[in-house]
């Protein structure tokens, strides 16, 4: 596979995920994924998206970076969203914040078999101190 088809594949799969196209996941990841070096399974996978559209109705995924180097993909994600309630552990409650998530992932026939990612927190808990404390 070549890093233009790679990278055709992964902006495609982003699509997929921004219109919550759930009967297309499995045309871009593997029955057998892994995520953050869990077994998930393709079931798993779907689960863990549509809760996180659940509680964040206005998410959607902004590619801000991507390098492929098949079989890889590493991607920064942008994001400006409100979680409703408790998003990683921490009271958003329903506010606008803006984070971003390094996400690297491993392809094979061209679809995701393994993902790991990692959420900027840091900027989330910044963003709920500073509405909770004005200038």
């Amino acid at each position: 596979m070549s890093t233009a088809d790679l990278s055709a594949i992964y902006r495609d799969y982003i699509a997929c995920l921004n219109r919550q196209d759930w009967s297309e996941l499995g045309r871009f990841v593997a029955p057998d994924v892994r995520h953050n070096g869990r077994a998930f399974g393709l079931a798993g996978y779907r689960a863990m998206l549509e809760r996180d559209f659940a509680t964040i109705p206005d998410l959607a995924f902004d590619i801000r970076l991507l390098v492929t180097e098949p079989p890889h993909v590493a991607a920064l994600l942008g994001f400006r969203c409100s979680p409703r309630g408790t998003f990683l552990g921490l009271p958003v409650e329903g506010r606008t914040v803006t984070f971003t998530e390094n996400v690297f992932y491993t392809f094979r026939d061209a679809t995701i078999v393994d993902v790991r990612s990692i959420i900027d927190r840091g900027a989330i808990e910044e963003q709920i101190r500073d509405a909770s404390h004005p200038a």
